[in-house]
């Protein structure tokens, strides 16, 4: 852990929660530098307007693992990658009510016999970028579900005989039906997490308690709105 009089590191996503989570941020009183927006810009860390209090911006998939290890004492993290590593050095006190989604399974319309009903297989391949999560929620019905690890294009997969199904994370579900799929079960609902590291909260908690006490604050001014 970085000592207690450098900046604490706030982790952040890329990507949509992070334009989510930026009036959050904002009421919360902390406003990264101006490169923070610069799309041209190559850094990766940001001083803000507190002295004490600096932000990384990494992808969503890494912010639970910056956190976890010790990288960022801070993070905003959606409850899809805290499910899937389950890391037990990361405590999530706030939900911040933003980046709402499903993690649903998904598969092809056309397929609707026996063969293709997870719930009448013993086995069942399905294409994810969760495989912890996705074993784990077949396992707990009887299924053993062979995994096709997928960083993207998921919706490919079972329209190319890769896989039977797909788990992946849903918004409008447009993407779905663009390409012959439907959604057949809901895993979990999502939002996004403020979070923290367990020991930096330990050894720091006055500096950290305070910063999620502003989150608190800024979500209290956002429901009061």
């Amino acid at each position: 852990m970085p000592e207690t009089d450098s900046p604490l590191v706030l982790a952040l996503p890329k990507g949509r929660i992070l334009k989510a989570a930026a009036p959050l941020l904002h009421m919360a009183g902390i406003v990264p530098g101006p490169d923070f927006n610069d799309d041209k810009s190559r850094l990766l860390r940001f001083e803000t307007n507190d002295p004490g209090i600096d932000v990384v911006r990494v992808r969503s998939f890494d912010v639970a693992t910056f956190v976890a290890f010790g990288g960022a004492q801070i993070g905003i993290c959606g409850a899809d990658v805290l499910m899937e590593f389950d890391y037990p050095e990361i405590y999530a006190p706030l939900d911040l009510g933003i980046g709402g989604c499903r993690i649903s399974i998904a598969r092809p319309k056309d397929r609707s016999g026996q063969e293709d009903n997870p719930n009448r297989l013993s086995q069942v391949r399905v294409a994810t970028k969760y495989p912890s999560l996705t074993r784990r929620h077949f396992a707990a019905r009887g299924i053993n579900a062979a995994i096709v690890h997928l960083h993207g294009a998921m919706e490919l997969a079972p329209v190319l005989d890769l896989s039977h199904l797909i788990v992946d994370l849903v918004d409008t579900g447009s993407t779905l039906r663009a390409n012959g799929l439907e959604e057949t079960q809901t895993i979990a609902h999502i939002t996004s997490r403020l979070i923290v590291n367990r020991t930096a909260l330990k050894t720091q908690p006055e500096r950290i308690s305070a910063i999620i006490n502003r989150f608190r604050a800024a979500l209290a001014k956002e429901h009061e709105a």
